[in-house]
């Protein structure tokens, strides 16, 4: 294993004609994934392929906000046959999700959160935090960390609605995925502990440039959100869980952009596209983390001169 994608999607329905041969191609050119859940279907496939691959396909479980009232049916995710999702919402149960986060790949529980960046009513809101308080309640009863999904908008900051909540519930750590909140919002959740993770969307914008440089040590990760947001050269494209490469190519590049300094890797340890140790078993931790130091010392010194699931 040479790299993780932190946050991928190869449990969608874009997926569904071809996830077995994707999934085998990552493998072989040394990527694992974390297939994230984004309601009960999509978790439940997410944990049936950790069934069919012997090393290197994690799952995450749980309910997405979006997916907690009416949402709009996005045929990237949901095949036909589950539309009804889409249509009428779904209540977290902690009873169902139980049996699928034992499984011992399972290694957080979500995506879960709020999403602001459409317009939504006080009821659909309130749907949103119980589920989202739910969840935080579930992760904390199971010893499993929380996969984010905020997005700021019409209602204000979802990153600092969400530390407030996960200030006084959460006994977990936990990643807030597909970061697109500011240099402040990140710096609540580092101080808890969370990382921050990031797409290609660092690719062809810089408006996070500065968010990258200052994460630190070990709270910084890459992930391709696959199929959305596919990293320059691939725009336009169905993403998948092998570009998160290009993520690194390119986070080495802002760094050695950003500082006009000398720096080895081992010094500053940008974890992007390799696993975080806190999603991992920890009998798998401590490899990966020996393997990701060893890798680091050795490789890399250098200088450091729109729908979202």
């Amino acid at each position: 294993m040479q790299y993780i994608d932190t946050h991928t999607h190869l449990n969608l329905a874009a997926f569904k004609d071809d996830y077995d041969e994707v999934t085998t191609k990552t493998l072989a050119e040394g990527v694992w994934m974390i297939n994230v859940g984004t309601q009960y279907d999509t978790s439940v496939f997410a944990v049936e392929l950790l069934n069919r691959y012997e090393m290197g396909v994690y799952a995450t479980v749980g309910l997405h906000p979006h997916h907690t009232t009416k949402s709009f049916f996005d045929a990237n995710e949901l095949t036909e046959d589950k539309k009804t999702s889409a249509d009428t919402g779904e209540v977290f149960d902690a009873k169902i999700y139980k049996e699928l986060a034992q499984h011992p790949k399972v290694v957080a529980i979500g995506e879960c959160g709020l999403d602001y960046f459409h317009d939504i009513e006080d009821d659909a809101w309130k749907k949103q935090v119980e589920a989202f308080e739910a969840q935080i309640a579930f992760a904390n009863e199971v010893g499993k960390p929380l996969m984010l999904h905020l997005r700021n908008g019409a209602r204000g900051s979802a990153y600092r609605d969400a530390y407030a909540i996960l200030k006084r519930d959460s006994k977990v750590l936990g990643n807030a995925h597909f970061f697109a909140g500011s240099l402040e919002e990140a710096k609540l959740f580092w101080e808890m502990g969370y990382s921050t993770s990031f797409t290609g969307v660092i690719t062809f914008a810089h408006q996070y440039d500065e968010i990258v440089v200052q994460a630190p040590d070990g709270l910084i990760h890459a992930e391709t959100d696959a199929p959305y947001v596919a990293p320059i050269p691939f725009r336009g494209k169905r993403n998948e869980p092998i570009h998160v490469r290009d993520l690194r190519c390119d986070t080495v590049k802002l760094l050695r952009a950003s500082m006009g300094m000398r720096m080895r890797m081992g010094e500053k340890r940008i974890h992007a596209p390799l696993f975080s140790s806190f999603f991992l078993h920890p009998a798998v931790a401590g490899r990966t983390r020996n393997f990701i130091n060893s890798l680091l010392r050795t490789r890399y010194s250098y200088t450091r001169s729109t729908s979202i699931m």
